[in-house]
């Protein structure tokens, strides 16, 4: 072969000016010479693409020229910054796969080569296996235990199991005419066992108390006054419908670390319930009268066990640390450390609120966890083993990875002081500081989302990962754009749609991962596999309806009574009455039909103001209440303000 010409085609596919000599009438170069045309062609040249012609790549300018090219409506800087974007994206060639080096290797391998020379054979890993799951079975079976067993109170027998929110009370005019629904009002005593915790449940919508409404807060009306050492525990009176746990934990009763016993004794009428800060609640004040009031008996002697997730908490955080580092094998750490966190969070540091007794917990823990497991198996295969993958950085992968995962599997703890409770719109608009703490999530998220991109570029993954994350925002999109029904992220949901880009084994991608796999396991054990998609009155919970509100004159006010008019809407059949609160308490119900639209009330305590509230109703069922008006002391009539209560 003629060895200048050989040299003249090197230096040209250089360049990139030529890549098939039958242009100039030259002869057909041999099998080795496009061999050389076509990797010089790719190295020294940034404007030619992969052709599938048999003698190489064509030129861009050339290939683009063509009267056959698709894009040359595209402005040439257009396409030329997308040929570049597109190659920046690939990737080095070869990609630079990333695997963590671990620090001090001999120490953080130590307890792996322990296991592997004391136990080499399968057999004996297996039962040394075996041994360990029963043992944590069996401490947490017996801790639990200990635990569910409520004690007793001398005198007033075994306590009964309550959720955080309990209520004697229901809102609106639920508890019917004078709350006959909701009676006893008085002479009555129930001994109760409160969980811990019980200071971070909030009411998530509008709760009136008179002319106050109450969001995102606790929900304790009364107590001691402030600063009153002249009262003891028996003379705290709280208004019907506070939570009673955190009533007991306002009034010193049981402790929000560990929960308690107590007994309350319901105590009839009251009037003028005081606020106070104890024990980090602040109480409602509420100046009127309220049929229904509770305290608390003191002196008690009993053996309550109080809550013991603390010490459950050290029980698995223990045995998922030795799995964790005593392990090598992803298949056997990632699905045992899922189910002893996923078990912990449903029965323990997070149970759901819809049952008390552990029986009845345990069964729908069981149900909730067989199809996470399936999910989790999923991304196991497709984020976790890749990631894991001749990983030997024990104790490295127990610190980021594993106390992620606890991070993200308690974050009713660890998250709780973040102002957001649900990413809905009205929430995000309602609740204080909301909006900016979202704000601050999102360029969280971003900046670490790019740091993800560098490190999935450098393995050559970006743009199948790319590909991925388009098709999830189209499928976001959709869901949007679905009329009647509303985009909700939950927890499993956020998790799932993030995991796909941790899969790489990098000191980050091991904190991220392990951080959305606890936020997958406490979505799915405390509330369920819950729609993605719902509907506005499930999220609305009791929230506003956004109904029709009546419109109230008041005919006549004195100092002793007062008398209310009002209409039916012509135009909506939909309502049939109208139900008059007094003070909180649906005092009055009226149907088209009987009798004038019009009632005269009677103040039932002198020198004391009334809170009025108005609502439609379709039989017994109220649309929303209006704002309070007050009918002052002096008889003045203060109209409500315009909108729902």
């Amino acid at each position: 072969m003629d060895t200048s010409r050989n040299n003249n085609l090197e230096s040209t596919a250089g360049y990139g000016h030529f890549s098939r000599w039958e242009q100039d009438g030259g002869p057909e170069p041999s099998t080795s010479a496009s061999s050389t045309l076509q990797i010089r062609s790719r190295a020294g040249s940034t404007d030619l693409e992969d052709s599938h012609h048999p003698d190489g790549p064509i030129p861009v300018w050339l290939r683009e020229s063509s009267k056959s090219f698709h894009w040359r409506w595209v402005p040439y800087p257009v396409r030329h910054f997308a040929r570049a974007l597109i190659g920046w994206t690939k990737g080095p060639d070869p990609p630079q796969m990333q695997k963590i080096t671990p620090f001090f290797p001999y120490v953080q391998t130590a307890p792996v080569r322990f296991i592997a020379r004391y136990f080499p054979k399968p057999i004996h890993k297996a039962a040394l296996l075996v041994l360990f799951l029963f043992s944590w079975l069996l401490t947490f079976s017996l801790v639990l235990h200990h635990s569910a067993s409520a004690g007793n109170i001398k005198g007033y027998g075994k306590p009964k199991p309550i959720w955080c929110g309990a209520s004697y009370w229901s809102g609106g005019n639920s508890c019917g005419l004078n709350g006959n629904r909701c009676r006893p009002f008085d002479n009555s005593n129930l001994a109760f066992r409160c969980p811990a915790n019980c200071k971070a449940v909030h009411v998530l919508a509008p709760h009136a108390v008179g002319a106050q409404e109450i969001n995102y807060k606790p929900f304790v009306i009364g107590g001691p006054a402030e600063n009153d050492p002249s009262q003891s525990i028996s003379d705290y009176m709280y208004r019907g419908d506070s939570f009673l746990c955190q009533a007991a934990i306002h009034a010193g009763v049981v402790s929000n670390q560990r929960g308690g016993c107590g007994v309350v004794k319901l105590t009839g009428s009251h009037t003028n319930f005081t606020s106070s800060v104890r024990n980090g609640i602040q109480s409602i004040p509420f100046d009127a009268s309220f049929p229904k009031s509770f305290s608390f008996v003191s002196g008690l002697s009993s053996d309550c066990i109080k809550d013991l997730r603390w010490p459950l908490l050290a029980v698995t955080v223990v045995f998922t640390t030795i799995l964790s580092l005593c392990t090598a094998s992803p298949a056997v750490f990632f699905p045992i450390v899922f189910m002893l966190l996923f078990f912990h969070v449903g029965l323990v540091s997070d149970p759901p609120t819809t049952t008390s007794d552990y029986a009845s917990l345990s069964s729908l823990i069981i149900g909730r966890f067989l199809p996470a497991a399936f999910v989790a198996a999923v991304f196991y295969r497709y984020t976790v083993k890749p990631q894991q993958r001749d990983l030997d950085a024990y104790f490295e992968r127990t610190i980021l990875w594993l106390g992620g995962a606890w991070v993200g599997s308690l974050n009713n703890y660890t998250f709780d002081f973040i102002p957001i409770q649900r990413l809905t719109p009205s929430d995000l608009a309602a609740q204080p500081g909301a909006r900016l703490a979202l704000v601050i999530i999102v360029v969280l998220l971003i900046s670490i989302a790019l740091g993800q991109i560098y490190y999935l570029r450098l393995e050559g993954r970006l743009p199948k990962y790319l590909g991925i994350y388009a098709i999830f925002v189209t499928f976001l999109i959709v869901c949007v754009i679905v009329p009647t029904l509303n985009l909700r992220i939950h927890h499993y949901f956020l998790a799932l749609l993030l995991l796909p880009g941790t899969r790489l084994q990098t000191r980050p991608s091991l904190l991220y991962q392990g951080i959305l796999v606890g936020l997958f396991i406490n979505g799915t054990a405390r509330w369920g596999f819950d729609s993605i998609l719902q509907t506005t009155a499930a999220l609305r919970g009791d929230g506003p309806l956004h109904s029709l509100l009546p419109n109230i004159t008041a005919v006549a006010t004195t100092a002793s009574n007062i008398t209310f008019a009002w209409k039916l809407p012509r135009l909506d059949s939909t309502y049939d009455g109208i139900s008059v609160l007094v003070n909180d308490v649906e005092r009055h119900r009226w149907y088209d039909g009987e009798g004038d639209p019009q009632k005269t009330f009677y103040r039932a305590h002198d020198h004391e103001k009334e809170y009025f509230r108005f609502a439609y109703v379709s039989g017994s069922r109220a649309a929303d209440f209006t704002k309070a008006g007050v009918w002052e002391s002096t008889g003045e009539w203060r109209k409500m303000e315009m909108g729902p209560s």
